[in-house]
């Protein structure tokens, strides 16, 4: 049998913030604790495990190869010993608790400050935070343990994931109000050719599935600008600088900043979204109860026909 090295919680968050600050005297004071202290720490964490976790300097920190591995490790047992915890305090007390939500922009800045509103109508004591990102950093954040659950795009997500599908969005093409294109009930990719768009960078789902689908059509995209927040697309969009492919998630932003939107057709495309959460670890219970909230309030974005029209014209 092997004999596992005697490490607690305390000794392994000292090895992360060192891995995270850079730096002792950083990772000292944020910790609290005295630089001697720290140091004396960091080397009873390497004897027992018998490798060189950093390399020190007079300048910088640097972890080793060794040092990576362990500090990956640790983020993860201190996630599932954060996650363990939580647990058993609300199992004593439901009402008291917190849960960390991941999810991809066009939800984080649309239709979830809603649900959260309600959801903490019923569960006040409950913390929530909330993490937006692209769909590669959601999964991140749940995989690694930073939260406990993920909303994103579920047509393609690994094995390791829990799926629940909360409906499709569609994409649609965001304009200003004179724009040549507003006139149409829908657009399609090749009406899209000779303009600039404003674009998600070209790791971001989206973007992906966009050009694969314009590949296919053999039809040449312009992507001019390319940032990486909706909030920065939309006002892009509303400065002149290009129009947009976004989501059906991110249609309501663009209605309020006095843009239009127009449904993506000839091809029509949309993706699944849902709720991604680890198979091994599951939801806690307040987690749980947001998920049911979620599935509860989820509506699918308002269609531009039902959505408020404009006219060529005065503003």
């Amino acid at each position: 049998m092997v004999t596992l090295p005697d490490l607690s919680s305390r000794e392994l968050q000292a090895i992360c913030m060192v891995a995270e600050c850079g730096s002792f005297v950083a990772a000292a004071l944020t910790l609290n604790v005295s630089q001697p202290a720290l140091t004396r720490t960091v080397q009873r964490v390497e004897k027992a495990l018998g490798v060189e976790l950093f390399h020190r300097s007079t300048r910088r920190v640097e972890t080793t190869a060794a040092g990576q591995e362990f500090v990956s490790l640790a983020n993860r047992v201190l996630a599932d010993l954060r996650i363990s915890f939580e647990n058993m305090r609300e199992i004593s007390d439901e009402q008291r608790g917190r849960s960390i939500v991941s999810a991809v922009m066009s939800v984080a800045y649309t239709q979830l400050p809603g649900i959260v509103a309600r959801y903490r109508e019923s569960r006040p004591r409950i913390e929530l935070q909330i993490r937006e990102g692209v769909h590669g950093t959601v999964l991140d954040d749940v995989r690694s343990g930073v939260a406990d659950m993920g909303i994103t795009y579920i047509d393609e997500v690994p094995d390791e994931f829990s799926v629940v599908s909360l409906g499709r969005e569609a994409f649609h093409v965001v304009m200003p109000r004179h724009h040549p294109l507003s006139v149409e009930s829908g657009v399609t990719l090749e009406q899209l050719a000779p303009y600039a768009l404003v674009s998600l960078p070209r790791e971001a789902q989206t973007r992906r599935l966009i050009d694969s689908y314009a590949s296919i059509a053999a039809v040449p995209l312009r992507h001019a600008v390319t940032v990486s927040q909706f909030a920065t697309v939309m006002q892009c969009v509303w400065a002149g600088v290009g129009i947009a492919i976004v989501p059906g998630g991110a249609v309501p932003a663009a209605l309020s900043a006095d843009l239009v939107a127009r449904p993506l057709v000839k091809p029509a495309l949309s993706q699944a979204i849902g709720v991604v959460f680890l198979k091994e670890r599951g939801l806690t219970p307040s987690a749980s109860g947001f998920l049911a909230q979620l599935q509860s309030d989820w509506v699918q974005a308002v269609p531009p026909a039902r959505a408020r029209r404009t006219t060529r014209g005065k503003a």
